[in-house]
């Protein structure tokens, strides 16, 4: 059973992307290549920066994470980078 991460990524914009991969290096990779597979939300906002990543286990617990960071406002996702122990806050 894979483990499965949260990330986040920072457009051009300063806009932040927040998804969920077993893999967050491909993912990313996907994400930067602008093709098929990455998010069609990510297309033209480059160049793109990793700025989080944290290790959650289960598919099940990342999805629930994924959905309460998403709901956060920006102000709230800059916390979190800065401080991952803001997450369970």
């Amino acid at each position: 059973m894979s483990d499965w991460h949260l990330y986040l990524i920072r457009c051009e914009d300063g806009k932040l992307y927040t998804g969920i991969s077993t893999d967050v290096d491909r993912r990313f990779a996907e994400h930067r290549a602008g093709g098929k597979t990455g998010s069609k939300y990510l297309k033209g906002r480059g160049p793109l920066t990793l700025v989080f990543q944290k290790r959650l286990g289960s598919k099940s617990l990342a999805l629930k994470v994924e959905n309460k960071v998403k709901k956060l406002s920006k102000a709230r996702k800059e916390k979190v980078i800065g401080s991952p122990d803001m997450l369970w806050k």
